[in-house]
């Protein structure tokens, strides 16, 4: 029996391990091709066949978008489940993916819980989570035993029954469904990031902070951010927006948290100050951080409450 393939495109390291990682620990069988843009990923599925594709939209040479429009003009690639991960969560962007045929949409940053959903939910329409399961590895049980069912291991040591896949849906209802999974997918708001020089808005995967930019270059920013019950863990990953500019010119910025310290000498420190890797290898966003950079857009001397 063959296995399960799935396709990675992120021009980021770090998205495609996060990724990579999740599918491993809780899709024990899947065999995993990875691609570092859009052409890459072009060039191998034209020499080889996978059950799923999960791509991001913004990469050099060849974006996401790009990539879905030219799969859905490929006859053996118009009905692959391709699942958009990116952190362009705006209803302009979901209609654009919506009418190029996009299968289902993960808003970054994604949770481990997400990402799982969302493949079960593909593979489970393409017929293709009972032959995942099938592959999959024994699994030892608690008892010492092995678990001889399978599919135990993808679904947390509870067997389902998969239904058999149901008829493709008409655009309309796939444009609804696309629509509603991209609402759910991106992190609710904790509150409107505070516009104005040095400010933007931090996407977590529980939520969203405003901060405030202390320092900035082209491999991270130094934020601070107002402490809350949940606190940012560092290896997290983190989406940061920032608006900028007469234009009111958004960028969006993947990346993770690594290092959380209290602002103030105390340990009951109301703000954070993060520092925040970026993972993008995008030139336009490289150069979008130059200019920010040459703006002087940290505010170096930043003071909570003054």
């Amino acid at each position: 029996m063959s296995k399960v393939s799935v396709l990675v495109v992120d021009d980021a390291t770090f998205i495609r391990d996060l990724v990579k990682k999740g599918l491993r620990d809780n899709f024990p069988g899947v065999q995993i091709e990875e691609a570092i843009n859009g052409r890459k990923a072009q060039q191998m599925l034209s020499r080889q066949v996978v059950d799923l594709i999960l791509c991001d939209w913004e990469m050099p040479e060849m974006s996401g978008l790009e990539l879905l429009t030219w799969c859905r003009e490929q006859d053996d690639l118009k009905t692959t489940p391709f699942i958009m991960v990116t952190s362009r969560g705006d209803k302009e962007n979901v209609v654009q993916a919506i009418q190029a045929g996009v299968s289902d949409y993960i808003g970054k940053p994604f949770s481990n819980e997400q990402l799982v959903t969302k493949v079960k939910k593909a593979l489970s329409r393409a017929g293709k989570l009972q032959a995942l399961a099938a592959s999959a590895p024994p699994k030892m049980l608690s008892t010492g035993g092995l678990a001889n069912d399978s599919l135990a291991a993808l679904t947390g040591g509870k067997a389902e029954v998969v239904k058999p896949s149901a008829p493709t849906p008409a655009p309309a209802a796939s444009a609804a469904a696309a629509a509603a999974a991209a609402q759910s997918a991106a992190p609710a708001p904790a509150g409107k990031a505070p516009a104005g020089r040095g400010q933007g808005q931090l996407r977590l995967p529980a939520g969203s902070m405003a901060c405030v930019i202390k320092a900035l270059s082209l491999k991270e920013a130094l934020l601070v951010v107002r402490r809350t019950e949940q606190l940012p863990q560092v290896l997290e990953s983190a989406v940061l927006d920032l608006e900028q500019g007469e234009a009111a010119e958004t960028a969006r910025l993947n990346g993770y948290l690594h290092a959380v310290a209290a602002f103030e000498p105390k340990p009951d420190s109301e703000w954070l100050q993060l520092t925040f890797r970026f993972v993008d290898r995008d030139p336009q966003k490289l150069d979008y951080l130059s200019r920010l950079i040459a703006r002087g857009t940290a505010q170096k001397h930043f003071v909570p409450g003054a």
